[in-house]
Parts: C-alpha cells; structure tokens; sequence
C-alpha cells in the first residue's frame, strides 16, 4: 500500500473519530440540558438554558413580569411574560404532572379539589423551604372564595408530581417557574396574576360542558378569560356582588369593591369592552351551533337504542335487556358449591346450610336435559322455524314460555302435548334419542315401578334357522 493511501485512510479514521466525539458530546449537552438543576441553593438557581434560548428568541427581558394560566381539563400550565410592547406572549407551557379533583372549583376543607378562579401571588406567598422541592401558594381563598364560603389552605403550585388539591409538577418544571416568578419581582413586579380554568374557554369546550351544574361559575371565569384573551394584558380583578368584574374602574374615585356588597357605579374602558363583547358574540354563535350539533348526535344515539330494544323485542332475544345492553347470567345462590354434582346429596364433609339444602331440593324437581340444565332455544317470531313450536300456537295447558319441547325425533303434525312442529323439526333431526329422552321430565318412583310392570316380557328369539322354501 503506498503511502499517499495509509495517509489518506489514517485521516478517515481520524476524521471519523472526531465526528463521534462531537455527536457524543451534543448528545450529552442535550440531555444535560433536558435533566438541568443547576447547583446552590434551589431557590436561587438560574432559570434552565432552554428557557433563556426562549427569552432571547422572543426578546424578553428576564426580570419583566409574568402571568400563569391554568387549565386543569389539558393538564396544562402556561407562563407569560410582558415583551417590549406591553402586551404579553406566551413563554412556555409546561404539562401539569398530577391535579387533584374534578372539574369545578374548590369548596370546602378536604374535598382534594384544586382551586378555579384569579388568584394574585405575591413575594410573601413563594416558599423557598417547601417539602415538595419549591413551591407557592395560590392564595385560597381570595374574596370571591370567602364571598361564597368557601374554605381551605395551603393550595399550592409545587414541586414532586404529588396533589391533595395542589396543581403538583416535576421538580425541574417548578424550578423554571420559581425563577421566573422570583426575577420578575426583582425586576419590580409587586404580584403576578394566577387564572386557574376548568379547560380552554372556547365555544367548542363550553358546549361539551352545558350540562355541568357550574356552568355559571364557569360564563363568569370566561368573561375574564376574553378580556386577556383581546388584550393580552391581565385583567385587573375586582369582586362585587359575590361575582368578579374585570377592567373595572369605579366612577367615584375612593369606592372601594367590596366582594358581598352591591357594586359601585364602574367603567370599562370602551376599546376593552367592545373587544370583548364582539368576541363573546362570536363565541355564542359558535356555541348554539356546537350545541345544535351534540343535541342531535345525542337524539340519533337514542333513536338507536330505541331501535335495537325494538329489534331484541320482536325476535324475542333473550341475550339483551329491554334497553339494549347484553343480559348477564343469573349470579348462582350462596351455598350451591355445598350442594353435592351426583343425586343432590352433599359430599363427605361439606357444609349444608339450609339455603343450600332449598336449592337441592329445586334442583331434584326441575327437569334435566344432558348436562344438568335446560338446553337453551330461541325464541320469538322465528322461534317455529329451529324449535318446533309455534308461540301463537301453543296449546292452552302448556305456557308459551314453557322449556319444554317437542323432540326432533316426532313426526309430523301435532304432538300430544298440542304443539305444531317446525319446518326444520319436520325434515332435520338433531342429536340422539338419549339427548331428546333427556328433555322430558324425570318419573316418580311410583311411576317408574308402574311402567316397569306394564312394559312387556321380551320373547326370546330363536337360533334354528328358518326352513328354506
């Protein structure tokens, strides 16, 4: 091999080895960013390289204010924060890890509901020693709370993936959060404003939810939920009337709101409340037509089961219930595993309750068929043409639901219990003259003896052969 080739292999070697390095070490810088703590103190650790990528991508100023919008239904927490023109853009959404609870809002000490509303957190509300690695508290309950009554503490937004009422996320999560709540109020901010939804507040949603008993609560959240919507600013939060108002200025300067007292004489400003009103129009309309649209799906679904209850009901299908969902066998009587499998008698040693003897006692008088049980047909308006009996045909002294049958070993016409065969039962036979006798009835003793009697005496059979002709 010449040289000018070892030398030109040894750089690919070279070559190679280099790029594995350099993709090890980008794969190692990704995950080391993925799994970014920091060091020091928790509370005082640097936002992650991530989200600094994200503030520089958007030209945020890291000490500029925040805002946090809930929504339990997504499992989803967003952080906003004000850009260079006022108004606010969505920083990063992080997915809640565990919420606790339903949809609805908080009403009492202990029910592990997480809280709905517009909570204001301020620096005496951050906890830098919180068991859950980070934390702050929501502020439960704020003046609409304690307007309705409502109870409870130390409703969080912490760290540890663990709620009892507490929006819970990863630690790494909380810590980005904790450092952007902490650098805006070094950047002046006094409190960033909380919005804790049941859900996206659109149309679509609210329509999906028209039957909730908090559907009121939720109209209200909603009105709050547009005015940032159309201004991308937090609503100021005032609460009147046990209700909140949002934008709301009093006309009077000095009059306080106050949460269960009427409201004073307020104003909004008008850009903000045609904004919103025109939006609320359009959600509306997009509303009743959402609504129109599952109120049919829902009557089409019930038309449906209607039909197939009619269906079940006219071949008489015993499979299904009356609304149409699948029959479920018969839960066997407590006691039955003490009742002997050979001639109803209980085996050595077995417990015999008295329940169980009474299902014993049934058991010897009801009809046996092969395997213990009757065999089971169809029936209904087909049931002539596989079972051999007409249900308009019965005859009067034997019940239409009676199980027992003629056997497909009869001839044609009537039997002489008067049942009509079938048009099968006439040209097909099914099983053996064992499995049809099975069907019938089991003799009394006195019976048995009495047929024992009458059968005649068999003659015996000759050997000689007959004389040839």
């Amino acid at each position: 091999m010449g040289k000018a080739k070892r030398y030109s292999l040894g750089l690919g070697r070279i070559g190679r080895g280099v790029g594995a390095l350099a993709l090890a070490g980008l794969l190692v810088g990704c995950q080391a960013d993925d799994m970014y703590m920091g060091s020091g103190p928790k509370h005082l650790r640097e936002v992650s390289p991530q989200v600094k990528a994200r503030l520089s991508e958007l030209k945020m100023d890291l000490r500029s204010p925040i805002m946090i919008r809930i929504f339990k239904e997504e499992s989803k927490l967003e952080v906003w924060k004000q850009t260079r023109s006022g108004r606010y853009a969505l920083l990063e959404d992080f997915d809640i890890c565990k919420w606790s609870g339903q949809l609805g809002p908080k009403i009492k000490e202990g029910d592990r509901q997480a809280p709905e509303g517009f909570y204001e957190i301020t620096p005496g509300l951050m906890n830098p020693n919180s068991s859950y690695h980070l934390a702050f508290n929501l502020g439960f309950p704020n003046s609409f709370d304690q307007a309705h009554n409502r109870t409870g503490s130390e409703l969080m937004v912490h760290g540890a993936c663990s709620s009892r009422g507490c929006y819970a996320m990863t630690d790494k999560q909380v810590q980005d959060i904790y450092a952007l709540a902490r650098d805006s109020f070094k950047g002046g901010q006094k409190s960033f404003q909380v919005q804790a939804f049941p859900f996206r507040m659109t149309a679509e949603n609210m329509a999906r939810h028209r039957k909730s008993p908090h559907m009121d609560f939720w109209r209200m959240l909603k009105t709050g939920y547009d005015h940032f919507e159309v201004t991308k600013v937090p609503p100021k939060i005032a609460v009147c009337e046990k209700k909140y108002v949002f934008d709301a200025t009093p006309l009077v300067a000095g009059v306080p709101f106050r949460a269960s007292a009427q409201c004073p004489a307020f104003e909004v400003p008008q850009a903000v409340a045609m904004a919103v009103a025109s939006k609320q129009k359009q959600d509306e309309a997009a509303f009743l037509t959402q609504v129109a649209a599952l109120d049919e799906k829902e009557a089409r679904e019930k038309r449906w089961k209607e039909t197939q209850t009619q269906i079940a009901a006219f071949v008489g299908n015993k499979d299904f219930n009356a609304d149409g969902s699948p029959a479920l066998p018969a839960a066997a009587p407590e006691g039955t595993a003490a009742i002997a499998a050979t001639n109803g008698t209980a085996q050595p040693g077995a417990i015999t309750t008295p329940a169980a003897q009474a299902v014993a006692s049934a058991a010897d008088q009801t009809p046996r068929s092969g395997a213990g049980q009757p065999a089971p047909r169809p029936n209904g308006a087909f049931a002539s043409l596989f079972t051999g009996t007409a249900t308009s045909g019965a005859s009067p002294t034997t019940p239409q639901n009676s199980d027992v049958t003629a056997t497909a070993y009869a001839s044609s016409g009537d039997t002489a219990a008067g049942e009509q065969k079938g048009f099968l039962k006439r040209w097909f036979t099914f099983g053996s003259k064992e499995e049809a006798a099975g069907d019938l009835p089991p003799l009394s003793p006195e019976a048995a003896a009495a047929t024992a009697q009458a059968r005649p005496t068999a003659l015996p059979v000759s050997k000689v052969p007959a004389a040839k002709p």
